[in-house]
């Protein structure tokens, strides 16, 4: 159970505060939600059920200082690409989905590899990619520069050094 003022990773929409647990009367249900304020946007406010496993289980508390450094400062293998399109989505989905920021982390450097390999021919990523990677690079972001306390446009040039 999570508490009123904690600040969680809420899957794609980024880092939210929750700001209050309330309780809504649905028809004849009462339904208790968390309800979450987005912190580095001012996108509407997010409700979600406590007792809908699903959607919670997509909350997950900020990593902490230590935990980012030690992320951003691993080595990625940028080599690994599944050239297979539909694999490689649902690949990319099930990382984005489980919102683990070393396995986006690794995400986002292996697709800013291969869209240098790609610029160099003359092409560019597919469209899906370019939207997977955006999705990405907003979920590391918004949680790095919340975190380590810096603008979120200083936050990629570190997630690319490693």
């Amino acid at each position: 159970m999570y508490s009123i003022g904690e600040v969680v990773l809420y899957g794609s929409n980024g880092v939210c505060e929750i700001t209050e647990i309330t309780t809504k009367k649905i028809g004849k249900d009462s339904i208790e939600y968390y309800v979450l304020k987005p912190v580095c946007s001012d996108s509407s406010t997010l409700f979600v059920p406590t007792q809908n496993e699903m959607l919670v289980s997509r909350m997950r508390v900020v990593l902490s200082s230590d935990e980012i450094k030690d992320i951003l400062s691993q080595k990625t293998d940028n080599e690994i690409w599944i050239d297979n399109k539909a694999e490689r989505c649902e690949k990319i989905k099930e990382i984005i989905s489980g919102g683990d920021c070393m396995k986006l982390v690794e995400l986002i450097r292996r697709m800013h590899f291969h869209s240098k390999l790609q610029l160099k021919k003359g092409r560019r990523l597919h469209i899906t990619d370019e939207r997977f990677l955006k999705e990405a690079e907003k979920m590391v972001c918004d949680e790095v520069s919340v975190v380590l306390h810096i603008d979120r446009n200083d936050v990629l040039p570190l997630v690319l050094a490693g």
